[in-house]
């Protein structure tokens, strides 16, 4: 069964369990909250945004060599971890955060003697925080942690993030882009997380589809035991399945 049907079949289930709105989400019974497996339930797309957006790296002109180099060795190529949802010719790059300053996921291919930056606007398009990012030029997946000292996410809101790598000024940049967007989980819900040990918490964010702690935790979780499956299972359950085997190395912190 190929992603894209695999995706459809999850939203006509999720979309009877869930508003279309993403409204404060609702507990489901501590048993099964706490359970050790777990599955990312993801959530039906908003009725009201059709703005596609690129998972994978756009933008090739501004980065020629680093395309050639690419192909020519088969590398894969810059990629935002997170879903998507199928549009008519697009797609839409979208994940939840319950949290005021998330963390955001990349896989950076082996794009050296580059510039990069971090961009996120309001739903207008005003930009709300911007930041130069350091490479290490060794490829694999790196995270990108909004400061303390960046305004907070606004509960119900959707911003919309850049990831731009220049390797030439004078030119366009590779990029993804998409959409984030908080929400609150309720009082219970709350009362879950704050007991729950890392296992746990990851089966919480997952079953309640928020994404952005879901793939953190699972990262975390991941260094401390490498040998564990969750890293793995949640990025084949969004189709990002030829990411799940890359390191995730240290640069931007």
């Amino acid at each position: 069964m190929n992603y894209e049907l695999r995706i459809s079949i999850k939203l006509v289930f999720a979309i009877a369990l869930v508003s279309l709105n993403f409204t404060p989400i609702q507990a489901e019974p501590i048993k099964s909250q706490l359970s050790a497996s777990w599955s990312f339930n993801v959530p039906p797309p908003p009725d009201d945004i059709n703005a596609p957006g690129n998972r994978i790296g756009g933008g090739k002109r501004g980065c020629e060599n680093a395309n050639k180099e690419l192909i020519t060795s088969q590398q894969k190529r810059l990629t935002a971890l997170v879903p998507v949802y199928p549009l008519p010719n697009a797609e839409l790059v979208l994940g939840l955060t319950t949290t005021s300053h998330p963390t955001f996921w990349f896989y950076v291919p082996d794009v050296r003697k580059a510039n990069a930056e971090f961009v996120l606007q309001n739903e207008v398009g005003q930009t709300v925080y911007q930041s130069p990012v350091s490479l290490s030029g060794i490829p694999g997946v790196i995270n990108l942690s909004l400061p303390s000292t960046a305004s907070s996410l606004e509960i119900g809101k959707r911003y919309h993030w850049y990831f731009n790598i220049y390797c030439n000024s004078q030119q366009p940049p590779i990029f993804v882009d998409g959409w984030i967007k908080r929400v609150e989980l309720n009082a219970v819900v709350k009362s879950q997380l704050a007991k729950a040990t890392p296992k746990q918490r990851l089966a919480i964010y997952a079953s309640h589809g928020i994404w952005y702690e879901s793939v953190t935790t699972s990262a975390e979780l991941r260094r401390l035991d490498p040998k564990r499956t969750d890293w793995t299972n949640l990025l084949q359950s969004v189709g990002l399945n030829d990411i799940a085997s890359e390191p995730i190395v240290n640069c931007c912190n």
